[in-house]
């Protein structure tokens, strides 16, 4: 499924089909076709919206996860979009995490895969090294249970993006802020419907960190997909929108 990037007011964003709004945020290294299996499953009965996270665009020396949601916050007054279903995957599901709570009034459901905010062991935290193709192959291979999942263009899109300095440095204070801010105290507040769906063997957000997840966050269902790392939606796509449909459809809204 192509999938048509459309350009508002310097926003960059995917917006298919029509109806209840589910509204999916991409990880450090992500992008808008992480979620190419979600919006083919979905958007025949549901409204997917896809903002494209101006990570390689932080201002340096200022935190990323509050100029994320900042972003985030005037994408969806751009939009005029209420009564949301918030899906994130990792660093995506971090700043699910912060809207959510800074804004609960618009957030109908919460669904986080992979989520930071407790845990991560992500290769941002130092600075990637540059020119070397075999070590950002190894090191995203790294996220999938399987690597034959991969497409050796992801791979050249994200050698690309540890080329550039200054994307580099955007991505290490990222996830810097992103270690740094632990949630633990504060998800305890959240009062949505959550979902957590993840990776059995996820190597960066580990189960043990979707049971804590699951422990903190009141009203949360934890489901684990087997054969699976980091990116269920992208390595267990069937797999993924089955368990995800299910629960659209169990607490509806």
């Amino acid at each position: 499924m192509a999938l048509e990037i459309k350009e508002e007011n310097d926003f960059r964003f995917i917006d298919e089909g029509k109806g209840e709004v589910i509204l999916l945020l991409h990880g450090l290294f992500g992008a808008l076709s992480n979620w190419n299996s979600v919006v083919e499953g979905l958007s025949n009965r549901y409204r997917v919206i896809i903002p494209f996270l101006p990570i390689y665009e932080l201002p340096l020396r200022k935190d990323s996860l509050t100029e994320l949601n900042n972003f985030l916050e005037r994408f969806i007054e751009y939009k005029g979009l209420n009564d949301l279903s918030l899906m994130g995957n990792s660093l995506g599901g971090h700043i699910a995490l912060i809207f959510t709570l800074k804004n609960p009034e618009k957030v109908k459901r919460l669904i986080l895969t992979g989520s930071s905010g407790l845990y991560e062991n992500t290769m941002g935290a130092s600075f990637p090294k540059r020119g070397n193709y075999e070590y950002i192959k190894e090191r995203v291979e790294y996220t999938f249970y399987d690597p034959s999942t991969i497409t050796k263009e992801y791979i050249d899109e994200i050698f690309e993006v540890t080329n550039s300095i200054p994307k580099c440095m955007r991505i290490v204070g990222a996830a810097k802020s992103a270690q740094r801010h632990n949630m633990a105290d504060e998800i305890v507040n959240i009062n949505q419907p959550t979902l957590l769906i993840w990776g059995l063997n996820d190597t960066i957000t580990p189960p043990n960190t979707a049971h804590e997840f699951h422990r903190l966050i009141p009203n949360s269902t934890l489901r684990f997909i087997d054969k699976c790392c980091h990116a269920p939606m992208m390595e267990r796509p069937e797999e993924f929108n089955q368990v995800l449909e299910e629960y659209l459809e169990a607490t509806p809204i």
